[in-house]
């Protein structure tokens, strides 16, 4: 058995977190067997019954590389650069596939949703059976799983504010979702919103409005929550069926093995992807490759790309405390009115795995680079890139066939080292990737066709940066994991924060951590452990060292740098500006 030990309901909240993430990581890495419950002879990877019940799901047709099982661990698939990461265009997975008992296309078949033909009769290919789509890499999610809380609470409050005949603009810390209004007999019209999937914007009536839900997994944005993606996937990939999804002492697909994931099984599997860390950027020292970047930037910024790949977003009033479960998790998912009290974990706790996040003045900066909206980045029906499904809609109905042109807009943090590209994953390179954007990014490409051949392949060197890191507490290294500094990326981002923060007072926060982490490189004997969180006293913004038992920080009245050392009393060390030049954080 792959798995020895699993946790019993409960344990999830007494034991330490650290231990909580091992667990989640032998299951991660655990591979199935028939033992202990994988494959599903009786069970389509959606939950529901097989089309054909005598012709059940066991050898030789217990996996199944299109309509499932398909793998025999999580690792198997999510393992680039390290487990938890993206995979390789061999483990793509066939979205929508599963709704067929055993994929086989034999022409005599003719039991729908059984191996050949779908739901309206229609035979079916290894092109339009299903969506092939590149595995993604986890990393960061739990501040990714945050921000879509975070952004769908603010859609919800502006949603709650309407009355009858009135209408609003969907703004949610910058990110413009379009307009939604109530008609004047109280039904709600979503025809105006943008962005989201059509089950956050439909609606039944004027007592039950349109979720607004940021939905930021998978690449057509369906998945609400970490904890609903790892239910799906122990079913779908794998033929474990959860307590949480399925229920206690129950055994759906008939294998004669019930309770194959528990539900605290799933908390560690959750907990463990929601702690992995965010990535980072490996920027060699080279002046050549370092102008390159930084004109990358630039031009990255100045053609567009930052207006849906947005650098960074803040998760505000603390709120990298992640909690499980999602209070937006649907039936089937573990619910908050399920248990006494959520189980929290704090994303910038420096004792998980690092590199992690830093909050300052309760402002924590996402680099993710995206704006949670689905966008249309085909150039019509005949775009190769277009899927042959939507998977929005009823499979079967007519905007199920119609196919789908709608992506959630792609993550960059990582890209890097988490080849092949694109939704797909048929691309290799990231230049092929970017050149294929068109639709809604037709003026950004238009602007990127438009530049010198020296400033697209500054572009693609800044793209370049953007790596999963291992194996340090460092979010920016160079080509051999020396920690360095860089610039503030040349981007307004007091737009994305509620107020009247100016691009003066975020750059100032930014540009204190910037200092403070070049500090940790450049006396590392003062200051340790590295990556200690912001902390605020009066006009103060400092970070407090334990194992040094040292402070560094700067007044907000008269922009100097201040230290309190072992043996040194409050110490003024000079002016913030000379610091900030010397640390290369202008």
């Amino acid at each position: 058995m792959s798995v020895t030990r699993h946790l019993q309901d409960g344990e999830e909240y007494t034991l330490p977190i650290r231990q909580l993430i091992k667990q989640g990581e032998v299951l991660f890495n655990a591979k199935w067997t028939r033992q202990e419950g994988a494959g599903r002879p009786q069970t389509k990877g959606t939950g529901a019954v097989l089309s054909d019940n005598l012709d059940p799901l066991v050898f030789p047709r217990g996996m199944n590389r299109i309509s499932g099982p398909d793998s025999n661990s999580c690792a198997g698939c999510h393992n680039t650069p390290f487990p938890g990461g993206g995979g390789d265009f061999v483990a793509n997975v066939f979205v929508l596939g599963q709704r067929f008992d055993f994929a086989t296309f034999d022409a005599n078949d003719n039991i729908p949703t059984r191996g050949t033909i779908d739901e309206s009769g229609f035979p079916t290919t290894l092109q339009s059976i299903a969506n092939s789509r590149n595995t993604l890499g986890m990393f960061g999610s739990g501040y990714i799983e945050m921000l879509a809380r975070q952004i769908t609470a603010r859609l919800q409050a502006l949603r709650n504010g309407l009355a009858a005949g009135q209408s609003v603009k969907l703004l949610a810390y910058g990110i413009d979702f379009g307009q939604l209004a109530r008609k004047a007999d109280g039904s709600w019209d979503a025809s105006a919103v943008e962005g989201l999937p059509p089950p956050s914007t439909s609606s039944t009536g004027s007592a039950n409005p349109p979720s607004l839900l940021i939905l930021p997994f998978h690449q057509a944005g369906a998945v609400v929550s970490l904890s609903m993606f790892t239910n799906n996937a122990l079913n779908h990939h794998h033929g474990i069926q959860s307590t949480e999804r399925f229920g206690l002492n129950a055994d759906p697909d008939q294998d004669g093995i019930p309770n194959e994931a528990t539900r605290a099984d799933v908390t560690a599997l959750t907990v463990f992807q929601a702690t992995l860390p965010p990535p980072g950027r490996v920027i060699p020292r080279n002046s050549d490759i370092e102008n390159a970047v930084r004109l990358g930037e630039d031009k990255f910024v100045a053609i567009g790309c930052a207006s849906c790949h947005i650098p960074a977003l803040p998760l505000v009033n603390n709120n990298q405390a992640y909690s499980e479960p999602n209070p937006f998790n649907p039936d089937g998912n573990l619910k908050p009115s399920d248990i006494s009290q959520p189980l929290t974990v704090d994303l910038h706790d420096q004792q998980l795995p690092s590199p992690r996040l830093t909050a300052i003045k309760g402002v924590t900066w996402v680099p993710a680079f995206t704006d949670f909206k689905l966008h249309d980045i085909t150039s019509g029906p005949n775009d190769p890139n277009r899927e042959p499904l939507n998977m929005q809609f009823k499979p079967g109905s007519p905007a199920f066939r119609a196919g789908n042109n709608q992506f959630i807009t792609r993550k960059l943090w990582g890209i890097a080292n988490e080849p092949p590209y694109f939704h797909h994953g048929m691309f290799t390179t990231i230049r092929e990737a970017v050149e294929s954007h068109a639709g809604e990014a037709s003026a950004s490409m238009a602007a990127y066709h438009a530049l010198s051949t020296s400033e697209q392949d500054a572009i693609i060197e800044f793209l370049k940066t953007l790596q999963v890191i291992q194996g340090t507490p460092y979010l920016i290294v160079d080509e051999i994991g020396t920690p360095r500094t860089w610039r503030n990326f040349p981007y307004s981002f007091s737009q994305h924060l509620k107020g009247n923060a100016t691009d003066q007072e975020v750059n100032f926060n930014l540009s204190i951590t910037c200092l403070l982490n070049w500090a940790e490189t450049a006396y590392p004997n003062l200051f340790l452990p590295v990556g200690a969180n912001f902390q605020n006293f009066q006009d103060y913004t400092y970070r407090f060292y334990q194992n040094t038992n040292s402070y560094v920080g700067v007044s907000s009245l008269d922009n100097h740098v201040y230290y309190i050392g072992q043996n040194a009393g409050f110490q003024d060390v000079g002016a913030l500006s000379t610091w900030l030049q010397k640390a290369n954080c202008n």
